[in-house]
């Protein structure tokens, strides 16, 4: 056995939507990864099962919840670098229930943290832009029905990782602590850590759901003739990133984990890959080459109107390419439901485009 197969690579959350997209990725270069999940989120089994039928016995599922001190101990135990991304992931899961989104979030990630740290493993940490806040004191103008900041610089180049942070909702204040404490056990403890504030990130292997996953979630809905809710306006911008992008930045952040360890970067598609809610639905009846049904219901708790990350600290730091094109992203994704046992089977209209 080599010696990237000895030393395994522990994916929390890893079947998960880019947790199993980044065990694929580990596991096909011949590493031994171990996959520590719950399996809370309703499908994420196929996943797994998918992983195991690619790779065998480099795939060592361990099912538990990061919450699981001794668990999550063992695991890390065996693991030369650690990918943290296992969460409660709804805004809105959130607002329910906090204190499970506290015990997940935040407690979750101290156990990681605790057990990375007695192994000295570099831990990856997936935070989220929502430790921006709402973003609401951000001048907007409605261009082209999408919200954009008034300022042309900020418009040009998106925020940047010199944002205050302000944490709202639950989930807000969870990952936001998490994304605190990994940087600190980086200065306080000199653990390689990093932590990725990361935009909407979509591709294949994507349950997306109106909580979680949007650009997914639409394209089903869509495929399936069924109408897609608007939280809003629906020209709110997002920028979105291809999920093998997103692995691309994991990977290079632990193989220059030492000059980048306690930096927290953003992580999306950048202005080039900025689009409306409307945008998206405009693209996929472009795609499907006929009209989406739009079922519009009021803003949720600490929703931003814009987000674009400007991705430049990142690019520069990890050598990153271009992202993929999003319009060429949606396409491919669309192409993967329609072609899935597990989605309807529907004649895309452009799809290779």
């Amino acid at each position: 056995m080599s010696g990237a197969a000895r030393e395994a690579a522990l994916v929390t959350g890893g079947a998960g939507f880019i947790g199993s997209n980044l065990a694929d990725r580990l596991a096909s270069e011949g590493r031994r990864v171990i996959i520590l999940d719950s399996l809370a989120r309703p499908g994420v089994e196929r996943n797994l099962d998918w992983l195991e039928g690619r790779h065998g016995r480099l795939i060592e599922p361990r099912i538990g919840d990061v919450r699981d001190e001794a668990l999550v101990a063992q695991a890390a135990g065996e693991a030369g670098v650690v990918f943290h991304l296992a969460a409660q992931v709804a805004v809105t899961r959130s607002l329910d229930d906090p204190l499970a989104d506290f015990e997940v979030n935040l407690r979750g990630t101290l156990n990681v943290l605790e057990a990375a740290r007695r192994r000295r493993a570099p831990v990856l940490f997936a935070s989220t832009n929502k430790v921006y806040g709402d973003l609401a004191d951000i001048p907007l103008d409605l261009v082209d029905g999408a919200y954009l900041p008034s300022d042309p610089d900020l418009r040009r180049r998106g925020v940047d990782e010199a944002r205050p942070l302000d944490f709202h909702t639950p989930y807000g204040c969870s990952k936001g602590a998490a994304d605190q404490y990994v940087l600190d056990y980086a200065r306080s403890f000199g653990l390689p850590a990093c932590a990725f504030r990361m935009s909407c990130i979509y591709g294949p292997r994507q349950l997306g759901t109106e909580d979680q996953g949007w650009v997914a979630h639409f394209l089903i809905r869509a495929l399936a003739g069924q109408p897609i809710s608007i939280f809003g306006d629906g020209r709110q911008v997002r920028d979105v990133l291809w999920v093998g992008d997103a692995v691309d930045a994991y990977l290079a952040a632990w193989r220059n984990i030492e000059t980048v360890s306690g930096r927290a970067f953003n992580l999306g598609g950048g202005p080039a890959n900025a689009v409306s809610l409307r945008g998206l639905v405009a693209r996929i009846e472009e795609l499907l080459g006929s009209r989406v049904e739009l079922a519009f219901h009021d803003w949720r708790a600490g929703d931003q109107k814009y987000f674009v990350a400007d991705t430049a600290a990142a690019r520069t730091a990890l050598g990153l390419a271009s992202p993929l094109g999003w319009r060429t992203g949606v396409a491919r994704l669309a192409d993967c439901l329609g072609a899935s046992a597990d989605a309807p089977s529907v004649a895309l209209a452009g799809a290779a485009s």
